[in-house]
């Protein structure tokens, strides 16, 4: 429904990587979300009222933490649209984050009120009415949560956004609450047995998981995450494709908000290259990032040379001794710096995976005392690199 209406709504609408467009699709998203779930409220309250089910009642007051919810993710978007001023130099996007985190704490506030009210009925019953009404009811705001989900989930796919992925794992959370709870109205008019207390009990913790797992998604980007291995493979296929180039490592991406990220990498070209072409070269590669990603790309260049038999030499020792110690050690950027009358330094990157097992200066003297036996005179420089555990 979003992506339909932002047909009529969105001025280039089939452009999600524009931050001004992705802006448009979580405003609208708000608006809608807040003009459904009032309907909601309204029909859910009237409901409750006459059946007289703390369930339904419970349920209703969700629909309207789910009101506050909408306006968050409308406010979220307006204002991570910003432009970068002096105070945030890059930019406010990470806002939308806030506002998907603030979308989850009303979620779980909701939930352990419904737990507190659904105790409460356990230990005191009340007599419930149903009537065709209130079926007809819970069956409408069924529907049209299904749909809600249906159509946050497409524009949270479409832009790619965890905020609206929040609020689509919202709805279809209440799809199977107010499901529960016309279940445990037709069983007490049908069978004459009162569940609405534990009915209630049940979604409140449906709810409260759903809260918490939005939560987890939006924090993390907030704390920082690595990019997706999808997008830093995609990222190496573009550098790689330019003549010249030998390599590309260390690719780290800071992400300040959905389509605001800073991006910086390492390329190895030929030593025997002038400074002046493989400045133009790295030039024009971050000339292409940036278009591509609409990102700041910074480049830091690594001469590599072929024609050095010392080097190939070392090369092929460290990987005997990398694959001796644990084979998911691997290095990169490795080069003999000679300098007059001190003995040669051997520079290089070791990659080594997160929570390893052995202490990153305990590893470094490992390596330093075998490749001492196997090569000789040489200085080890030694720089670790955290790995992803798929690189």
């Amino acid at each position: 429904m979003i992506c339909f209406l932002a047909r009529f709504f969105i001025k280039d609408y089939n452009r999600v990587d524009d931050p001004e467009v992705r802006q448009n699709y979580g405003i609208l998203s708000g608006v809608i979300g807040i003009a459904l779930n009032i309907i909601l409220v309204i029909i859910k309250m009237f409901a409750g009222y006459i059946s007289g089910s703390i369930a339904i009642v419970s349920d209703a007051l969700n629909n309207l933490s789910d009101v506050a919810s909408s306006v968050v993710t409308l406010v979220g978007f307006k204002l991570s649209g910003q432009e970068a001023d002096e105070e945030h130099p890059y930019g406010h996007g990470r806002l939308e984050y806030v506002a998907g985190l603030i979308v989850s704490l009303f979620i779980m506030v909701m939930a352990v009120e419904l737990l507190q009210s659904s105790f409460n009925k356990i230990l005191h019953h009340q007599e419930i009415t149903f009537s065709p009404a209130v079926g007809f009811i819970l069956v409408i705001s069924i529907i049209i949560k299904l749909i809600m989900f249906g159509a946050n989930l497409q524009a949270s796919r479409a832009i790619k956004s965890a905020t609206l992925k929040s609020t689509a794992m919202d709805s279809i959370s209440d799809v199977f609450s107010t499901g529960i709870v016309l279940i445990s109205v037709a069983v007490a008019h049908y069978f004459g047995v009162n569940i609405d207390g534990i009915a209630g009990i049940i979604v409140g913790l449906f709810i409260m998981k759903t809260g918490y797992d939005a939560a987890k998604d939006t924090i993390s980007p907030l704390l920082g995450e690595p990019a997706d291995k999808e997008f830093i493979d995609e990222v190496k296929e573009t550098v790689l494709a330019h003549e010249g180039v030998l390599g590309v490592h260390d690719i780290i991406v800071h992400n300040y908000g959905p389509g605001r990220i800073m991006m910086s990498l390492h390329v190895e070209v030929p030593s025997d290259r002038t400074m002046v072409e493989a400045h133009d070269l790295i030039d024009e590669i971050e000339r292409q990032l940036n278009d591509k990603y609409r990102c700041m790309a910074v480049i830091h260049l690594d001469p590599v040379s072929d024609d050095d038999r010392q080097a190939r030499d070392m090369k092929r020792w460290l990987k005997l001794v990398l694959e001796e110690i644990d084979p998911k050690l691997k290095f990169h950027d490795c080069r003999i710096v000679r300098n007059r009358d001190e003995e040669p330094l051997v520079s290089f990157d070791l990659e080594v995976p997160y929570k390893y097992d052995i202490k990153d200066e305990e590893l470094k003297r490992i390596i330093e005392d075998r490749v001492k036996n196997m090569a000789g005179g040489y200085k080890l420089d030694i720089t670790v690199d955290k790995a992803n555990k798929e690189d």
